[in-house]
């Protein structure tokens, strides 16, 4: 008999929504270049553009404001742009502010060199240091404006992180603000304006549609990041190349399903609150055998659907392989490192002993779980347990 797996690593990837399956499929009925004028290539166009509003409208943008690239690495890189287009002229940022949780693609900078970069602290709370962050900004030595990223929802944690604080500090001091919101859609509401965004990042199959989709939406059409794919004027000139018709549309559906997500998600808190309940009674029969379990971020606001944990002396390599072999699919930190285990850059940024970083695993939900799913992880994880003691 095949093993039924337990899938529950949704902020690695969600699997893909039926919706956004029919929709892809439709879109590759329609076969024609979205930039020809004819009548093929306009129902292609028209497809495009449907997306586009379907996008915006899940963080409250306007359509034209949302720019669709390969994915939020794509996405990020075209926004960490030292060089601004604006109606005024050029605006060139001398600075970029990243705080020491955000993901890999973000913590590399850009376009921006190793000189410019400032690493933003976060606290023992996995929550950015704001006052630290207000005194980097009273003590800059330059005028010029810059540009700071912060993400809404780190991805390993879940922590939410206060955006409108720090967009309040940043425009405060002349700069502007990235947010990464990649985690963030389909959990928590979303607004550019709300959380004072000038430029925000989204990914397609972070919400249930296809890999290899994503979106900068600009909080002001005026202010743009100077393009990094060139070629033909695509995407508002902002990015080369012949549109994903198809991925669009995929995005596009499960863009319009996130607000039965949102419901979802404020049912999903009382199965992690459960969960973790049931973490901890399960290592009460062993007794002082393992260390404590850390459940990282439990107090502070986190995303619902994730539960990050650690007991010391546990290897998280070992760990996720027994489970994989039990049926479960779950994550220890981030999933873009090629398929390595590594010590999770976002737990030492808050301080963690190395040993708690090292046990970290990471249970994610999404549109699809249940109360079932983190049944069987408890099963799998208890067998584990035992035969560790």
């Amino acid at each position: 008999m095949a093993l039924v797996r337990t899938y529950l690593d949704y902020n690695a990837s969600a699997p893909l929504l039926p919706e956004a399956r029919d929709a892809m499929l439709a879109a590759l009925d329609v076969s024609a270049n979205a930039s020809s004028v004819h009548s093929n290539g306009r129902d292609s166009r028209a497809i495009v553009e449907r997306a586009r509003k379907s996008v915006a409208d899940l963080v409250g943008a306007k359509a034209d404001h949302v720019i669709f690239t390969s994915g939020a690495t794509e996405a990020a890189q075209l926004a960490l742009s030292p060089a601004l287009s604006a109606p005024s002229g050029d605006i060139l940022l001398d600075h970029l502010y990243v705080s020491t949780i955000e993901h890999p693609c973000i913590l590399n900078g850009g376009r921006f060199t190793q000189a410019q970069r400032t690493i933003v602290s976060v606290t023992t709370e996995g929550v950015l240091d704001l006052d630290a962050f207000g005194e980097l900004l009273a003590n800059r030595s330059s005028d010029a404006p810059f540009l700071m990223t912060l993400m809404l929802a780190n991805n390993e944690t879940g922590i939410i992180q206060p955006v409108k604080e720090a967009a309040e500090l940043v425009h405060r001091a002349g700069g502007y603000l990235l947010v990464d919101a990649v985690q963030a859609a389909g959990r928590i509401p979303i607004n550019i304006s709300d959380l004072g965004a000038d430029f925000l990042i989204l990914s397609s199959h972070k919400i249930g549609g296809p890999q290899g989709a994503g979106a900068l939406v600009l909080g002001d059409k005026k202010l743009k990041p100077k393009p990094l794919i060139l070629g033909g004027g695509q995407e508002f000139q902002l990015r080369a190349g012949t549109e994903n018709v198809a991925a669009m549309a995929g995005f596009a559906a499960a863009a319009l399903l996130c607000t039965g997500q949102l419901d979802h998600m404020r049912k999903i808190v009382y199965v992690r609150n459960r969960f973790e309940d049931q973490l901890k009674s399960a290592l009460e029969p062993i007794g002082n055998r393992l260390g404590p379990l850390t459940i990282i971020g439990e107090g502070v606001e986190r995303l619902a659907n994730t539960t990050c944990f650690a007991v010391a002396g546990i290897n998280a390599e070992t760990a996720l392989i027994s489970l994989d072999l039990d049926g479960i699919s779950v994550s220890s930190g981030s999933a873009c490192s090629s398929g390595r285990v590594e010590t999770s850059h976002v737990l030492m940024a808050m301080g963690l002993d190395k040993d708690i970083a090292r046990a970290a695993i990471r249970v994610s939900m999404g549109w699809n779980s249940t109360s079932a799913d983190t049944e069987n992880f408890l099963e799998a994880w208890s067998s584990y347990l035992r035969r560790l003691t």
